[in-house]
């Protein structure tokens, strides 16, 4: 596969990843104007989006449309450097295109619910849908140690749950796993910012938000907020991904090779023991076999 291919794969499946989430989050916020029961849509849309994603990106991306994981993977021998510019680049692209569909798709209903205002902070504040921002008790300290945490916690499941020399996920049920993972980090740890996780994700649709209407305030909200979810989940990866090796990889017994050396161990104690026995027969109690086998090894003496 040449490398615009990759970029074009990955490319693509960002996009479509963008879109679905962000669809997501949009009905969520949806949810919280006409109080509807939002968990119950949420929660089954995420778990489909994961799949989704799963089967439709393997083959472009190796399974992971997130810089952070592509970093951890890079800096733990997973993936090579040189891809690491390629990776990024489609990933950021693909999300960028993915805010810009969500945009244009509910143009009408955001002008309808702000009134004819982006607005970035308050009670009709949308800028929210593409992109995470602080709740108002965070500090830059505590946001960016919840993103390292969150995001490491990520990269470290996310490994174990890959690991074929772990208990492992039955095959095809991967994306189920996963996106079990993100609900459950997200639930727990998403209260303070949003729990972004993912530098693109959160990043380009920024990056738009700010050319379509949004302005400048979107990278100035929060006590400059925007550069936590974009360095902090780089960190936590790496993180993660060294925390799951050390503790975990490296523990790993070779079961086959092990049970190649005790089947090896068990055939020579064997064979001591027969070529033992004999050289202490006498010549007229071998049977021809034991000649052929042992002839090489054995010298009967009358």
């Amino acid at each position: 596969m040449t490398v615009l291919e990759r970029i074009q794969g990955r490319s693509l499946s960002y996009l479509l990843s963008v879109f679905i989430c962000s669809r997501v989050i949009r009905a969520y916020a949806h949810s919280l104007v006409f109080k509807s029961a939002h968990i119950f849509t949420n929660t089954p849309l995420s778990l489909c989006y994961l799949y989704y994603w799963y089967y439709f990106v393997i083959y472009f991306s190796g399974g992971h449309i997130n810089p952070a994981v592509s970093l951890a993977m890079c800096a733990t021998g997973r993936l090579k450097w040189t891809k690491l510019p390629f990776y990024i680049l489609a990933q950021f692209l693909g999300a960028f295109v993915g805010a810009a569909a969500v945009f244009g798709i509910y143009y009408d209903a955001f002008m309808n619910y702000s009134g004819g205002e982006l607005i970035v902070t308050g009670s009709n504040a949308t800028a929210h849908i593409f992109a995470t921002y602080p709740a108002p008790h965070l500090s830059l300290i505590s946001g960016f140690a919840d993103q390292v945490i969150s995001t490491a916690l990520l990269v470290l499941v996310v490994f174990a749950i890959f690991d074929t020399k772990n208990l492992g996920v039955p095959k095809g049920l991967e994306p189920i796993a996963v996106g079990l993972l993100i609900l459950l980090l997200t639930c727990s740890l998403g209260m303070n910012s949003g729990c972004a996780m993912n530098p693109a994700r959160d990043l380009s649709p920024r990056i738009f938000t700010a050319i379509a209407g949004w302005g400048f305030e979107v990278f100035t909200a929060g006590n400059n907020w925007w550069w936590v979810p974009t360095i902090a989940p780089m960190m936590g990866g790496v993180i993660g991904a060294f925390t799951y090796i050390i503790f975990i990889e490296i523990h790993h017994s070779d079961t086959h090779l092990e049970e190649d050396t005790d089947m090896y161990e068990k055939y020579e104690l064997s064979n001591m023991e027969k070529e033992e026995n004999l050289r202490s027969a006498p010549c007229s109690d071998l049977k021809q076999n034991d000649y052929i086998g042992h002839s090489a090894n054995t010298v009967c003496l009358n």
